[in-house]
């Protein structure tokens, strides 16, 4: 959620970066600094007639003990109190006003952003291995899997629906090596791993900027538990970060870094007519997630090497890919700033994106309300949320079954992978 205070003193420049986002939002915000301003003068009257109630009522004793007449007085106290009960209700819908435009806005980009209206601006930062040049017809990760019996969208399709897939065998071997694979290697590189619960309420998802903006892209839940909003999670990255939600930190233990598998769920509304084939954009996926709580002053370094983080795992896989600076108009609605990696797919002739890092700056602290304090006595302040996928395991899955293909429809496990699958071709 963006700051009031950025907002009130440099208006026209979060003009422009919403236009930058391709969002002409300046109705909204003249709309918020109008209702901001009434919020203020309203305020400034009711703490007046609260200070006015309070020394009145003070009189009260003294006068009763003068044996003076209080009933003027009484009378007096009586208009005051509904006077502030009026301004009390108005202030409150002005709040509940502010705050809905307030949640619908995107975060500010940061300034390395590039300016970009769509994905064909994105600026390349680096490329890591060559792509393989296979002297064979190759075959996409979906045929592969069919035909090798691990991979089974048929009968997926016909116990839940379309864009859900059966691991089998081998298939479901490779997911759980690839899941155990990340997360060792990220539990040794210092982020604490957790196992987060796959369901999150209603607040859990505003703190992240999953809500109210993007509902019809996420799973509901109807059910009779309980009264509260259940949601399944569209990634870890909601449950983690919402661990500290409402907490104060201390800063001496920052940055906070976690690493945690979960599957993830979304719905992706108005999806139709996109590539939705195979393991790249399914309905139910499982993911690692890396998530970091940081001092402002070094969240763009942490950035750097959370991002490196996430490449250093598809570089020991051996699957060449690049990575690529977002441009305004393709971030994210809660990032301020955002790596892809890009994952080569040689059916598809080009890279696909297996994670996106991200810095929040302190856009979901200030939903979520996590703040830090370096010493007791400080002001609390907003934390810099980092996440990244440190990556996508159906996306890794496939990347793997098309890039170690052999020719007679075999495929060879990655040497790191080896030890957790027990075999070194899947055949």
């Amino acid at each position: 959620m963006l700051d009031i205070k950025v907002i009130r003193s440099n208006p026209d420049a979060v003009k422009q970066a919403m236009r930058n986002r391709n969002m002409n939002a300046d109705q909204m915000l003249d709309e918020i600094l109008e209702i901001d301003q009434q919020r203020r003068k309203i305020t400034g009257e009711t703490e007046a007639k609260k200070a006015e109630q309070n020394a009145n009522t003070k009189q009260i004793p003294l006068l009763k003990k003068a044996g003076e007449d209080t009933t003027a007085l009484m009378e007096q106290l009586k208009n005051l109190s509904d006077e502030i009960k009026v301004l009390d209700s108005a202030l409150s819908e002005l709040e509940k006003k502010q705050m809905n435009i307030l949640l619908s806005l995107p975060n500010i980009p940061s300034p390395t952003t590039p300016v970009g209206k769509d994905d064909s601006e994105n600026v390349e930062v680096r490329r890591w291995g060559e792509p393989k040049q296979f002297d064979f017809e190759i075959k996409a990760h979906w045929d592969i899997g069919k035909d090798l019996h691990i991979l089974d969208s048929e009968t997926a399709a016909k116990v839940t629906g379309a864009r859900f897939h059966f691991y089998r065998n081998l298939g479901a071997k490779l997911e759980r090596a690839v899941i155990n694979y990340y997360l060792n290697t990220h539990s040794a590189n210092g982020y604490e791993e957790i196992l987060p619960p796959f369901i999150v309420n209603r607040s859990s998802m505003m703190g992240t900027g999953q809500l109210p903006k993007f509902e019809e892209d996420a799973f509901r839940l109807a059910t009779k538990v309980s009264e509260e909003d259940y949601f399944l999670i569209p990634t870890a990255e909601v449950p983690v970060t919402n661990m500290y939600r409402n907490e104060i930190l201390d800063g001496a233990k920052l940055p906070i870094k976690h690493c945690a598998y979960s599957a993830c769920f979304r719905a992706e509304a108005g999806s139709a007519g996109r590539d939705t084939r195979g393991l790249i954009r399914q309905h139910q996926f499982n993911k690692v997630e890396l998530v970091k709580f940081v001092d402002p002053e070094t969240s763009y370094d942490e950035l750097e090497q959370l991002t490196n983080d996430a490449e250093r795992v598809l570089q020991a896989l051996g699957l060449p890919h690049r990575v690529i600076n977002l441009v305004t108009g393709d971030i994210g609605f809660s990032s301020a700033k955002t790596y892809d990696i890009e994952v080569w797919m040689p059916s598809y002739g080009r890279y696909v994106e297996i994670s996106s890092c991200s810095n929040f700056e302190d856009f979901q602290a200030r939903r979520a309300g996590i703040r830090f304090k370096n010493h007791p006595r400080d002001k609390a302040q907003f934390v810099h949320t980092l996440n990244g996928s440190g990556v996508a395991v159906g996306r890794t899955v496939a990347a793997i079954l098309e890039n170690y293909q052999n020719t007679d429809g075999s495929v060879t496990v990655p040497e790191v992978l080896r030890p957790y699958l027990g075999v070194d071709v899947i055949r």
